[in-house]
């Protein structure tokens, strides 16, 4: 862990990240580690914000399911955004690994239907996904009870999934590219900035200028603040995590989430914990999401006895945390018309932020070094809306 300095002279630079939580970490290192010369501010410290508050489940699924964003986007593009999550895990995994002092591990993920009337919505979910070569099981409600204690008629169980510590993670790849030259700074928040022909230059709140080729705001739900088209919505959703257990709960690594809306979460930890989370709602304001956290946190615990009668948690610690969500699920990566081609946005919306921070900071790579990514329009604000 590291705090980093506030920002005190001014620089140039070839890219400004705005945003060092675990977006802005990895779009920062992927563009440095091509060689670009790159600066990170944060308005707070480090891997704060939503990065210090995320579960972080990382899943190939997104919160729409294929059937149903094959339907708004056409098959081919709903596959396109599917297979690039599941790559997007792997590769997670992979670099997890290669960082020192990073929680990460493979997981299950066992995909719940809770009511009776989702059963055969996720049937058809797993024939469409098998058609297409994704690899998954069907458990009935006999083998759910006997392998995890879960009290649900059926549930999807897919191999290609993981948890990971996301603020370490994030600290992890900010002292990676700091070792390679970038400079990050917290408690730099940024005032104003003017993209130009050829460079934007943005003002701090301390009135530093930073000069770059490319800006890319990668601030979580706070991007929309510079856009006046609202694109997504802000929500909130509160979690606990449960004292230790004597033994892992359901034998491994788990993640559980469930087919109703909003859904009940949950995985595992190395500590033999459990993080349980959901009761979203649609409150913006700070004060009143963090005065609801012990009334939500208290029906996530009655949640929980309903589904896994034979676990039994004690919270340790809960909290609340702002999110936002498009209304496809999908991510956007890349140019807004209302600031020109030289300021990008990073906004890794939904239930899988970190996943799409790994397509979104190889999208941006592609595109300041005249390439283009698979998932560039897809993930784009001119993204198709049908076939």
């Amino acid at each position: 862990m590291h705090s980093y300095p506030r920002l005190r002279e001014d620089l140039d630079c070839d890219v400004l990240v705005v945003g060092a939580g675990i977006t802005g970490a990895l779009i920062a290192d992927a563009l440095s580690g091509d060689g670009l010369q790159v600066a990170v501010i944060d308005r707070r410290e480090a891997g704060w914000g939503s990065t210090a508050a995320s579960t972080a489940l990382l899943q190939y699924e997104i919160d729409v399911e294929l059937h149903e964003l094959a339907g708004r986007i056409g098959l081919r593009n709903a596959l396109l955004a599917y297979r690039a999550c599941e790559a997007a895990v792997k590769q997670l995994l992979a670099m997890g690994k290669r960082l020192r002092g990073v929680d990460v591990a493979r997981a299950g993920s066992l995909y719940l239907a809770t009511r009776a009337r989702h059963v055969g919505r996720l049937r058809d979910e797993a024939a469409l996904r098998r058609a297409h070569g994704f690899v998954l099981r069907e458990l009935e409600a006999a083998e759910l009870e006997q392998r995890y204690g879960i009290e649900a008629p059926f549930a999807l169980l897919t191999p290609t999934a993981a948890r990971v510590d996301p603020y370490r993670m994030t600290h992890a790849l900010l002292a990676r590219i700091a070792r390679r030259g970038a400079r990050v700074h917290g408690r730099t928040e940024l005032a104003a900035f003017e993209a130009h022909r050829g460079r934007v230059v943005a003002v701090t709140a301390d009135d530093r200028t930073i000069t770059c080729q490319h800006l890319v705001v990668a601030a979580g739900y706070e991007c929309q603040a510079h856009l006046d088209e609202r694109v997504a919505r802000n929500r909130s959703t509160y979690a606990f995590v449960s004292e230790p257990l004597e033994r892992r709960p359901f034998g491994g690594e788990l993640l559980l989430w469930e087919a109703a809306r909003p859904y009940l979460y949950l995985r595992t930890t190395t500590d033999d914990r459990v993080i349980v989370g959901g009761e979203d709602d649609g409150i913006d304001l700070p004060a009143r999401r963090d005065a609801k956290v012990e009334a939500r946190c208290a029906k996530l615990q009655r949640r929980c006895r309903e589904l896994l009668p034979g676990l039994a948690l004690r919270s340790a610690f809960a909290w609340g945390g702002t999110f936002a969500e498009t209304d496809d699920g999908l991510p956007f990566f890349g140019p807004h018309p209302q600031h020109g081609p030289r300021v990008h946005f990073a906004m890794a919306y939904g239930g899988n932020g970190i996943t799409y921070s790994v397509i979104g900071a190889r999208i941006l790579l592609d595109r300041l070094r005249g390439r283009t990514h698979p998932c560039a329009r897809l993930f784009s604000f001119a993204r198709p809306d049908s076939r």
